[in-house]
């Protein structure tokens, strides 16, 4: 099957409706995390996953198990056929209440399948871009881009080299903006 015929076969509408519950959890940046779904699921697009219809409808609730840890998750293995790995896969990417965010980086890196560092890539990805100095402290953010280095960049190192390629390039366009900050308080 050809990459237009997997898109003509992909059926997102139930997972896209499952998603619509994040529109009511806003994000630190402003939006919500329905929006952040879409924008993972551009990701992907935009890397060419058009055949990996797991991967993709994933994607569209990667955040909705740790966002409304009451989602009914028997609901949602019913859905289709691939329902079961969609949840496996969402269930890989999601953090556990009682882990630190150092603990569950280091699992999914260690431990993720192929589709789960993917679609931590892709998360992050986006995550980088909503990144901004009006919403976060420039010690967070520096510690964040420490964090992309340490475990998600290793991640993309197993799966994708242009992930690689995006994810530093996003992590020293958002150090140079620090680093600039800093230079003109400086000066004055």
């Amino acid at each position: 099957m050809n990459d237009a015929d997997a898109l003509k076969e992909l059926i997102l509408a139930p997972y896209l409706f499952k998603a619509t519950a994040l529109i009511g959890v806003s994000r630190r940046v402003g939006g919500n995390q329905f929006r952040h779904a879409f924008s993972t699921l551009g990701i992907l697009f935009d890397y060419k996953y058009f055949q990996n219809s797991v991967l993709l409808k994933a994607s569209l609730i990667h955040d909705l198990l740790e966002d409304l840890p009451e989602t009914a998750i028997d609901e949602i293995r019913h859905i289709d056929s691939e329902a079961n790995q969609v949840v496996d896969l969402v269930l890989e990417v999601t953090k556990h209440a009682s882990e630190q965010k150092a603990d569950y980086l280091k699992r999914v890196l260690e431990n993720g399948s192929v589709n789960a560092l993917i679609l931590k890539c892709a998360d992050r990805i986006s995550n980088l871009t909503d990144l901004h100095r009006d919403t976060d402290s420039d010690i967070k953010i520096a510690s964040y881009l420490d964090q992309t280095e340490k475990y998600i960049l290793p991640m993309a190192r197993k799966v994708n080299q242009d992930m690689v390629f995006e994810l530093t390039d996003l992590i020293a366009r958002r150090r140079d903006i620090l680093n600039r900050k800093n230079i003109d308080a400086f000066d004055r």
